[in-house]
């Protein structure tokens, strides 16, 4: 594979051009553009310049509404709901961000509804955003059906991620996770379908329910829960959450997401965006510290995502990016 050296800011500028080129609104496109440059510096390459073909393929033939205007709207005191018309997530959440901030500051907490988007694709880009603010964001959302309950062998969750960002006391972010509550996110399981690799056992099983090492045989049944009945019970928290609380669709009736034509995702994400000083005040960032010393103090270990990348460029795939210069026009 020919890679080749992009700098983020290209990505970015590319990625609003390509976005346009297919019909997003230029607001639009710029905070979707944000997210895939975040994906590509961290190296998440399933969230980044992988789905933009599919973006612009589908603002095209209409399964993502590139010109919606999402709509904020204060069901309850502590609550605030987007509907995002169909459109992409990440303009959906930018738009209802400040009033969740204020809702959290005001009120302790915030429960934080995304409705109706497109899909989200990483989780961690919002929770972030949330930290960074200077709250503890906990975020989750649903995908289409992949993954079978334990001891079953039809899927009913998709890989149904959850993430959990922890502001620093002196900004920026102590710590972050991001991770699907089944065992490998399906996209792992694609790319070692394409590359004819095999994958590990417990992954996966196949129509049967038998393990699989066969990553087309996996593609044919479906994923299992990480950790058995534990990641399927935070797989089920994510779809009651951001699937039946934001009235959006379940797993079982989400369309699949990269499919050219066909219905809107129509996904929900759930967050609760949370005052970490509301209960102990100051205690908070002393606990905050007892724990990073006592993770940091071991050579080898770390708190998740406490070493982000600062890169300014990145090493992509030449092919991918010839791709992104053609919808780029």
């Amino acid at each position: 594979m020919t890679k080749t050296t992009v700098s983020l800011d290209q990505i970015e500028q590319k990625t609003v051009q390509a976005l346009t080129n297919h019909g997003a609104a230029a607001w639009v496109a710029a905070e979707v553009a944000k997210a895939v440059r975040i994906a590509e510096m961290n190296g998440n390459l399933i969230c980044g310049l992988y789905y933009l073909d599919s973006y612009c393929t589908q603002l095209r033939t209409g399964r993502v509404d590139g010109n919606a205007t999402p709509v904020v709207s204060k069901p309850k005191g502590a609550a605030v709901k987007v509907d995002a018309k169909l459109g992409f997530a990440q303009a959906a959440f930018a738009k209802g961000f400040d009033e969740a901030k204020a809702v959290a500051k005001e009120m302790g907490s915030c429960s934080f509804a995304i409705c109706h988007s497109h899909t989200c694709t990483s989780m961690g880009y919002f929770t972030e955003q949330i930290a960074n603010a200077g709250f503890i964001g906990i975020g989750m959302t649903n995908a289409p059906a992949c993954v079978s309950p334990p001891g079953g062998t039809k899927a009913v969750l998709g890989t149904n991620p959850i993430s959990m960002a922890i502001p620093a006391k002196d900004g920026g972010v102590a710590f972050m996770f991001d991770q699907s509550t089944s065992a490998i996110a399906i996209g792992k399981i694609r790319v070692a379908a394409a590359a004819g690799d095999k994958i590990p056992v417990g992954w996966a099983v196949d129509k049967d329910g038998n393990p699989t090492d066969d990553p087309n045989a996996a593609l044919e049944g479906s994923l299992v829960s990480a950790g058995g009945y534990k990641g399927y019970g935070f797989g089920l928290m994510a779809e009651i959450l951001a699937g039946a609380v934001t009235g959006s669709l379940n797993s079982v009736t989400a369309p699949p997401l990269k499919a050219p034509e066909g219905p809107a995702h129509d996904l929900g994400q759930f967050y609760l965006i949370v005052d970490p000083t509301t209960f102990s005040g100051d205690a908070f960032w002393e606990r905050l510290g007892t724990l990073t010393d006592a993770v940091e103090s071991q050579p080898a270990a770390r708190l998740p995502g406490s070493n982000r990348s600062t890169a300014t460029e990145v090493s992509i795939d030449a092919a991918l990016w010839e791709k992104v210069l053609e919808l780029a026009g």
